[in-house]
C-alpha cells in the first residue's frame, strides 16, 4: 500500500491530484505552522488572458504570532466566494463539462466558510467523488520532520518550480494562449470530464525530486 503525506489545498493542482489518484491512502498534514503564499489558500485556473489566481483571504494574527494551519480561519469581510464563482463561470462556462459539475461545486461558493483546512478537506472529498477516486484519508496527530511515509508536502509550495510533465489536453481557451500546465484540477475536470481519472492515473510524477 502506498501512503502519501500531503497538505490540504484549495482546489488542488493536477500534479497533487495525480499523486492522490496513484496512491492507496492519503495522510493530510494538519499540525504544521501556517505559511503565506502557498496552495493552502490559492489555486490557478485558465482564463482568456492566461493563468488567473484565485486567493482565499484569511484572518491574520495582529500580534504576528505564528498560527497552526488547522486553526486558520477564512476572512469573509470581502466577498471572495462570489468573486471566485463568477471567475470560474466566466472561465469555463463554454467548456465541455462545466454544466455537468456545476451543481456539485456551487455550494462551496454560497455557504459561509470558517476553518480553512476543513473547507479544503470538504473540497477534496467532493473532487474525489466527481473524478471517481476511491481513497482512504486521515489527518496527522503530530508534526514530523522525517515521516516514514512518502512525503509530498513540498507540493503545497506555490513558488516551487515543478518538473511535472503534463500531457496536453484540449483547454477551452487554447485559441487565446498556449497550453497552461498543472492548473487546478478543475481545469482538467471541466475540459476532460470522466476522462480526468485516466489522465491522472497515467501522469508521470516527480522524476527529478
Amino acid at each position: 500500500m502506498k501512503t502519501i503525506l500531503l497538505h490540504p489545498s484549495y482546489f488542488p493542482s493536477i500534479e497533487q491530484m495525480a499523486a492522490v489518484a496513484q496512491a492507496d491512502k492519503v495522510v493530510f498534514e494538519v499540525e504544521d505552522n501556517y505559511q503565506k503564499q502557498t496552495y493552502r489558500n490559492r489555486t490557478f485556473i485558465a482564463h482568456s488572458n492566461g493563468k488567473l489566481l484565485l486567493n482565499i483571504p484569511i484572518k491574520h494574527n495582529k500580534k504576528g504570532i505564528r498560527k497552526k494551519t488547522k486553526n486558520v480561519m477564512v476572512e469573509n469581510d470581502f466577498p471572495w466566494q462570489e468573486h471566485h464563482w463568477k471567475s470560474l463561470q466566466s472561465a469555463y462556462r463554454t467548456s465541455p463539462f462545466f454544466e455537468y459539475y456545476e451543481d456539485d461545486l456551487e455550494h462551496f461558493f454560497k455557504e459561509p466558510i470558517g476553518n480553512l483546512i476543513e473547507f479544503n478537506l470538504k473540497i477534496f472529498e467532493a473532487l474525489c467523488e466527481m473524478i471517481g477516486i476511491e481513497i482512504e484519508f486521515s489527518k496527522t496527530l503530530s508534526y514530523e520532520t522525517n515521516p516514514e511515509i512518502t512525503d509530498l508536502r513540498f507540493l503545497i509550495n506555490a513558488k516551487r518550480t515543478s518538473d511535472f510533465k503534463a500531457e496536453i489536453y484540449t483547454q477551452v481557451h487554447e485559441a487565446n494562449h498556449p497550453f497552461l500546465p498543472n492548473l487546478s484540477v478543475l481545469d482538467l475536470l471541466f475540459n476532460e470530464g470522466p476522462n480526468a481519472l485516466s489522465y491522472l492515473e497515467a501522469s508521470v510524477l516527480f522524476e527529478n525530486e
